[in-house]
């Protein structure tokens, strides 16, 4: 029988398993991020400068990585 189209099949517990800790990684990966992020703010505030554009590149990778957070995550904890 096929399943309905809105039923997801069976899922390998190893691969949900290997899914949760890329999840884990890429998280890690956007607290990083955000401590970068911070640095580079921090820094540019101490010169009196404007916000630098690699903080705009930083935060575009940021929701980069959260989008594959949000595509990858089956237990839907993001």
């Amino acid at each position: 029988m096929n399943e309905p189209d809105n039923e997801m099949p069976a899922i390998d517990p190893a691969v949900i398993e290997n899914l949760q800790e890329v999840v884990s990684q890429l998280r890690e990966s956007v607290s990083r991020l955000d401590d970068v992020a911070m640095d580079v703010l921090r820094s540019a505030y101490s010169r009196r400068e404007g916000r630098p554009a690699i903080d705009k590149t930083i935060t575009q990778a940021r929701r980069a990585i959260e989008k594959a957070i949000h595509l990858i995550d089956i237990d839907g904890h993001s």
